[in-house]
């Protein structure tokens, strides 16, 4: 369950971890696909590593809201019920003896109408986090010019590939990519809602399909482009499967795409 790299575990004590995840996910808040269609078993790992991510992006903006001294602790899972009402991660400080615990002890997911919640933060209710300092970033430019290092994305991302393509003469692979690349920069200048917008690595990037297997309508990876500064010009050095760059996507909002699927 837990890992070394996460900050949402080094912050909190979960007891009954899956159990609140499975509660959030079917009960609490709004229904969405949470488990990646080929995963044999139910896990919730889109929702797990959307919490640890969101946290952590909460955490930079400073939104992650001390009540009562520091005894209780609240933010704002960036998810609603059914009926839009916020959800809220409630937290208690931990009073046990345990060394190297973490400092707050996991109590449970919350609507806003929730007698605790409007207990503790009264009209101080915490705020999502925000993905959107310039919104012009969340939308693609048609007129601007998508450059890729194809070189760069092979080399440095050969592992992402379709197992049927990672063997092939790099030759034709750089041949498919261009095709692939030169197809969809075509499509998107007609239809900007192609490009879906991921946050990384504090920053907000775009996401187009790459369609290289001969004869399939499906995209094998996402091309992550990155408007440079100051140019009309978007560059593209990586690529993710499909996995990682829905993950990345759900950040921000739930995708609305009829490529980016879970």
């Amino acid at each position: 369950m837990e890992t070394p790299f996460s900050q949402l575990f080094r912050f909190a004590y979960f007891p009954k971890y899956e159990e609140a995840i499975k509660h959030l996910a079917e009960t609490l808040s709004d229904s969405e696909p949470w488990d990646y269609s080929d995963s044999q078993t139910q896990t919730f790992a889109i929702l797990k590593n959307y919490l640890e991510y969101y946290f952590r992006r909460l955490k930079e903006e400073g939104k992650v809201s001390y009540f009562n001294s520091n005894k209780l602790v609240v933010f704002n899972t960036g998810l609603v019920t059914s009926n839009q009402e916020d959800i809220y991660a409630f937290f208690e400080a931990y009073s046990g003896t345990k060394k190297d615990a973490a400092p707050f002890f996991f109590k449970a997911f919350l609507k806003e109408s929730d007698p605790r919640i409007l207990t503790t933060c009264g009209d101080d209710l915490p705020h999502p986090a925000n993905f959107f300092e310039k919104p012009e970033l969340l939308l693609l430019n048609p007129k601007y010019r998508i450059t890729p290092d194809i070189d760069h994305i092979i080399n440095d991302n050969k592992e992402r590939f379709p197992n049927h393509l990672k063997n092939s003469d790099p030759a034709e692979l750089r041949r498919q990519l261009h095709g692939a690349i030169e197809d969809v920069t075509k499509k998107v200048r007609t239809n900007y809602k192609i490009a879906i917008p991921q946050y990384f690595a504090g920053k907000v990037q775009l996401l187009l399909p790459l369609c290289l297997t001969a004869g399939s309508p499906n995209p094998d990876l996402a091309l992550v482009i990155n408007k440079i500064q100051g140019q009309e010009v978007y560059s593209a050095m990586t690529c993710l499967t499909l996995k990682m760059a829905y993950g990345n996507a759900r950040l921000i909002v739930k995708p609305q795409s009829d490529w980016l699927k879970p």
